[in-house]
């Protein structure tokens, strides 16, 4: 018997329409005459969803009671018994109630199967077992149903039923997913934007990694070697040497140029292992990697071109990355073209990427004019070249040697000196021209073996040969030299367009400056030092010996260590020095600008206090007064001054609301003054959620038919300050209160995300603007007009910092529908501080 088929419906989140699209395929194969019945459907009381259910065939489910409840489950014998073409199962992840034949639906699923019946199938990707953990980071849910990744994986079909996010929200705003009572809790935890947006992604990218996996073994199945370049796939090439870094870079931004490319980072050590030049550069880029969204992958091999293109091959790669060689070009004269040219010969169709380095030439540094023009190095190998191809040469013409033959061995000798020129200079070059000379008058002119000339026209042109030699290695040595001098200038440009970018860039420039100083003159450690002896940078490492002190305007010196500098470097090092000055003005001026901030906030605020103290002060003070003055009045022996009772105990109620008014506004005036001062007093302790928003209910005296509460009764104590918290709560609140509709109540909603819990006030009023969500936290902030009860305006900035205070925070949303939003989030206390 043919096994079924097994087709699954894989969606990012409830709600995304895959139950109703699992239906409408079923209606599909219907009409095209295949056997199809619903096995399971769970509509969750959505009428579309149930509409679509309609004119196919259902199984009746069979009835379990559990614990005197009865429960409808898949009644799988009754399939068997049907035993259609096609069985409509919904909710693969679904735990059956105990007493069932198998624990879960998607075992169900696999007997199905087993008899030959197609089945048709609907999961979540939270649901998926491999991804609990990230869904749990994600949503701050830990899933209890789950489906292996195998039975999904082994699927022959699987589809991903997708919506935007923002679809899927007003989906949900409109009532289609849950019922209205449950739309604004689901809207605000679960269902947010950031929330669905990385679930959605989740999903995209489970399906993209199952399709690889199928097409690489269609690819294995069919003997295709041949990399079949889908998606972007870039191998970064590691030596451990500290050009990786730039390597990483490089090869990630290639990656981002395409939707899903994937960073592979493989480092290959020999069978005796590879030394890294900088301590701890591999685990650091090993960490970059990951910072990078790449992973990383060590091989041993010896023949190291060879691993990394195989390696590149089986991971599909598209692009290799590797570095330029850091070899001198006499080493790889000496050892051959290297690893970059031997993994380009065999990497077939994979792109391979040589990318320059620091590394490659060394750090930036300026070359020195001091010396002959050209390297010891080379003045050395001419010198050889002479010594060893004079005598070659002179054996070479000497055995050959007619007397018709003497112009071609001057010429011969004349080519040696021009090639010891080019090499070694002027100095290895009048070497070779004299002994030269002297080696062609004693083998090659008359009389022979001596060194005289007995032709006065051949010591002439022995003169002039030596002249011309001379003359060449001039010319050579000026070109040199002039080589030099464009390669210092064109690192003393590069230098300063770096040192004019450090200063732009702010205030990072002194630092960047002083690396740049120390890495261009070869000293070994600069540091740039304050009048008053601190240091604003250092780099490398300063020599106990007495520093060269440049210097740096009014304010600092600069002290360098380890090297002297000649002419044309003092040139450079003034700029430098001036660029240095600039960047100290720029830091002292943007603390300056800072300073001017801070004191015009000062200033601002204390505008603002002076005008909410002249106003919001004025009217209690002025109504306590006046309630005395009358009560005063009153008790004077006058038959007028007399007052009735209820006068009486209206002055009272007056003077008392008043100065209870006066004292609310002095007691926040200290706390927002400590807030600001940063020497708020919290005690942190386990705090009930739910009792501290029923203890601030009680205070204000508000009671259902103006709060509603949704508490997560399951909610563990958070990490607060109970004093702190519930001043929080009654701020929040009694601002909701103030500003929602006669007809609409408060909504109080507590719920968990990851380590955090979330206390929400809804309301359904006029809301907040955008561009005025942050700055209603500042102090004396008040949103219309204010009666005699309401305060200076620091409700929301004493609530923000309290919860800030408390290791939390204090943010507005906007509700769906109209209205505002504040989320109080505090961390959940642990179990160890939950217990104590």
């Amino acid at each position: 018997m043919t096994r079924g088929r097994l087709r699954v419906l894989l969606g990012a989140a409830p709600g995304v329409g895959k139950t109703y699209e699992m239906l409408a395929e079923g209606h599909r194969l219907a009409a095209q005459g295949d056997d199809v019945v619903i096995a399971v459907v769970e509509t969750h009381g959505r009428t579309a969803t149930a509409a679509q259910a309609a004119g196919l065939e259902r199984v009746p489910l069979r009835t379990v009671e559990h614990r005197g409840v009865p429960l409808s489950e898949l009644d799988v014998e009754a399939v068997l018994a049907r035993a259609p073409r096609v069985a409509l199962v919904d909710e693969l992840a679904h735990t059956n109630a105990p007493g069932s034949a198998h624990a879960k639906r998607w075992q169900d699923v696999e007997q199905l199967r087993d008899a030959g019946i197609d089945v048709i199938t609907t999961v979540n990707v939270q649901h998926i077992e491999s991804l609990g953990g990230v869904v749990e980071k994600i949503t701050g849910i830990v899933q209890q149903e789950t489906v292996p990744d195998a039975v999904v994986r082994a699927a022959d079909d699987v589809e991903v039923v997708d919506l935007a996010p923002q679809s899927l929200r007003d989906r949900l705003s409109a009532g289609v997913v849950y019922p209205a009572e449950r739309v604004d809790a689901a809207l605000s935890n679960y269902f947010r934007l950031g929330n669905l947006t990385a679930l959605r992604e989740l999903a995209l990218l489970w399906l993209a990694d199952e399709v690889d996996s199928a097409l690489r073994s269609y690819r294995t199945e069919h003997g295709i070697e041949t990399p079949w370049q889908t998606r972007e796939r870039v191998v970064v090439a590691l030596t451990g040497g500290p050009e990786g870094e730039t390597l990483l870079r490089r090869g990630a931004r290639i990656a981002a140029r395409s939707a899903g490319g994937e960073l592979l980072a493989v480092h290959v050590s020999t069978q005796d292992g590879l030394r890294s030049e900088t301590p701890g550069a591999l685990a650091a880029q090993q960490r970059l990697v990951a910072s990078l969204g790449g992973s990383y992958h060590q091989l041993v091999a010896d023949d190291i071109p060879q691993a990394l293109v195989e390696f590149a091959q089986g991971a599909d790669a598209t692009q290799l990355v590797i570095g330029v060689s850091r070899r001198g070009r006499i080493a790889a004269a000496l050892t051959g073209p290297g690893i970059g040219a031997e993994v380009i010969r065999r990497s077939g169709d994979i792109d391979v990427h040589i990318v320059s380095h620091a590394a490659a030439g060394g750090r930036l540094r300026l070359p020195r004019m001091t010396g002959g023009a050209l390297g010891w190095r080379r003045q050395v190998l001419g010198l050889v070249i002479a010594l060893i191809g004079g005598p070659l040469l002179s054996w070479m013409l000497y055995t050959f040697h007619s007397p018709a033959a003497i112009t071609s061995e001057v010429l011969a000798y004349q080519l040696l000196v021009v090639v010891v020129a080019l090499v070694g200079g002027i100095r290895p070059a009048l070497f070779a021209a004299v002994l030269s000379g002297v080696t062609l008058d004693y083998l090659f002119v008359e009389p022979l073996y001596t060194v005289t000339i007995a032709d006065p026209l051949h010591a002439l042109a022995l003169v002039l040969y030596v002249v011309i030699a001379v003359l060449v290695s001039i010319v050579v040595d000026q070109a040199a030299r002039r080589a030099r001098a464009a390669q210092r200038a064109s690192a003393e440009a590069e230098l300063l367009a770096t040192v004019a970018g450090n200063v732009l860039r702010g205030d990072s420039a002194p630092l960047a400056l002083v690396t740049r100083t120390r890495e261009a003159f070869g000293l070994s450690g600069v540091r740039l030092v304050a009048r008053d002896g601190s240091v604003i940078a250092t780099d490398g490492e300063p020599l106990p010996d007495d520093p060269e002190i440049v210097p740096v305007g009014t304010t600092a010196t600069l002290e360098l260590h380890g090297g002297s500098l000649d002419g044309p470097a003092r040139r450079l090092l003034d700029a430098i020095v001036a660029q240095l000055a600039a960047a100290i003005e720029h830091a002292e001026l943007a603390a300056a600008a800072r300073h001017a901030d801070v004191l015009a906030e000062t200033d601002r605020v204390r505008s603002a206090l002076l005008s909410a103290l002249s106003h919001d002060l004025r009217r209690p003070l002025a109504a306590a007064m006046a309630a005395v003055g009358g009560l005063r009045q009153a008790s004077a022996p006058s038959p007028a001054g007399a007052l009735s009772d209820s006068d009486r105990s209206e002055l009272l109620e007056t003077a008392d609301e008043s100065l209870a008014t006066l004292s609310r506004l002095v007691g926040d005036l200290l706390d927002v003054s400590r807030v600001e001062a940063g020497v708020l007093a919290v005690s942190l302790a386990p705090v009930d959620a739910a009792g501290a928003v029923l203890s601030a209910l009680d205070e204000l005296g508000l009671g259902p038919a103006e709060v509603e509460l949704s508490l997560d009764a399951d909610l563990p104590p958070v990490q607060a300050d109970a004093v702190l918290l519930q001043r929080v709560l009654v701020n929040v609140v009694a601002n909701a209160h103030r500003h929602a509709p006669d007809d609409e109540r408060v909504l109080v909603t507590t719920s968990r995300l990851g380590t955090m819990a979330e206390i929400r006030v809804i309301d359904r009023g006029a809301g907040v603007p955008p561009e005025r969500q942050q700055t209603m936290f500042a102090p004396f902030q008040r949103q219309g007009d204010s009666d005699n009860t309401v305060g200076l305006g620091l409700g929301l900035a004493l609530s923000r910092g309290f919860a800030e205070g408390m290791g939390g925070s204090l943010t507005p949303e906007d509700t769906p529908g109209g209205g505002l939003t504040m989320v109080i989030a505090l961390p959940v206390a642990s179990a160890g501080e939950t217990d104590a």
